[in-house]
Order: structure tokens, then sequence, then C-alpha cells
């Protein structure tokens, strides 16, 4: 099952397509860099860029829009992505990937742009509860839209989800200026997507998401258990 984040233009984003990506970004980073971006480079396919659903990660998280925000989990079930695509001229596609183990990503890709592949940036982020001047990010190239993706810490989540906007750019040139209304009650569903996917891994299988939320196998689960006495 195709899942519809991107239209069209990413239908035909498959899991080697992915694979591709996740190796040149790799490839494209080294030393000090590589360092920086070790989240990034060691997860599994479809990690860095996810625009491909298996009907397997359907039955432990369903794609679901928040506002205009859509949540979906990652095909490999390390985490889950809220992705959202602006309005024309400029048409941005955001994405931002939250990890099992608290590693995430923010991609921006743009079908206008002129980043090369590996290309390495330092680029302006300021939000409106925070500010990442200079910060690193590897371009991309996924099915005809040029971008980046970049990686921030682990308090970055908390940051998004409270801001107003996300404003980008080179020095004195302007990259984007984006609105995150929403972002706050896709960051909750997000996050309850990523426990889903931590569930699914610590019981071992793919765990039945179902209106209760009881896991396929309760006693797969391992919990605390209270003393008694």
């Amino acid at each position: 099952m195709t899942v519809r984040w991107f239209g069209k233009a990413f239908s035909r984003f498959s899991t080697r397509d992915a694979d591709r990506c996740s190796r040149q970004l790799a490839s494209a980073t080294s030393g000090r860099v590589q360092a920086q971006f070790r989240p990034l480079i060691h997860l599994p396919a479809l990690a860095v860029l996810v625009f491909f659903a298996t009907q397997a990660v359907a039955a432990v998280y369903a794609t679901r829009d928040v506002g205009p925000w859509v949540v979906s989990a990652s095909s490999d079930g390390q985490g889950c992505f809220l992705t959202r695509t602006y309005p024309s001229p400029r048409a941005t596609t955001v994405q931002f990937g939250l990890d099992v183990d608290g590693s995430n990503r923010l991609t921006i890709l743009n079908a206008n742009w002129s980043i090369g592949e590996k290309e390495r940036l330092r680029l302006d982020f300021r939000l409106s509860k925070a500010a990442f001047p200079r910060h690193l990010a590897i371009g991309i190239a996924p099915e005809g839209k040029k971008g980046f993706v970049t990686s921030f810490g682990r308090t970055f989540p908390g940051i998004f989800a409270a801001s107003e906007f996300l404003r980008i750019s080179r020095g004195a040139v302007p990259v984007e200026d984006l609105r995150l209304d929403g972002s706050g009650a896709a960051m909750v569903e997000l996050r309850k997507c990523v426990d889903r996917q931590r569930e699914a891994r610590a019981a071992g299988g793919t765990v039945e998401e179902d209106a209760s939320g009881i896991p396929l196998d309760p006693f797969s689960v391992k919990v605390r258990v209270e003393s008694t006495k």
C-alpha cells in the first residue's frame, strides 16, 4: 500500500529507492560530519526517507490525518513520521521523523530547488521557540524533488511541537518560511505511533491495532509487577 504523503510524484518511490538514498547519504558524510549524522546513516531502509508503507505496518499503526499533517509509521518498524505539503507556488514538503530510540530527522523537499545530492549545506533554522544557526544538512533528490535532510537533538520534537513557524535561510538568502499550525496535536499523535512501534518491537513481532488498544499477545510484553506486600 503506497502512502499518500507526497501524491503521485512519489507513488513509485520503492524500498530500493530509499536504500539508494540512504547509501548516498552515508557516502556523503565522513569524519566529524559522519559522527554528527550517525543516527541518520545507520538506520535501515526507509529510516531517512520513508515514502512507502507495507500492509504489515498498517496493522501496527494506521496512517491518519491530524489537521494539515499526516502521521504514518515507517515500514521498517523503527519509528514514525509527520508529513505536510504546503500549497503552490512553492509546494514545499516537510517530513519530521521520530524513532523508537528517540533520534529524529527533518526532511525538506521542493521540486524547484537545485540542491545537489550529497551536497553539504550550512543552513540557519529559526523556530518561534529556538534557533539553530549554521546547522549541517545533506542534499538529497528522491523522485524528482530535491531537498535536504538534517538531524537535531532529543529536545527538538518538543520545540517543533510548540513552535508557530519554521524559517530557514542560507545566510541572507531565505529558503523557506513555514507555518507549523497544528504541529502540537500532530506531535502527540506521532508519539502514540512511536509507542505502538516500540510495543511491537518489545513483543518481538507485529502488534495488531484495534479500538481497545489491546495487543495481540499481552503476555509477550514485559510489565512492571507491583508488590502485594
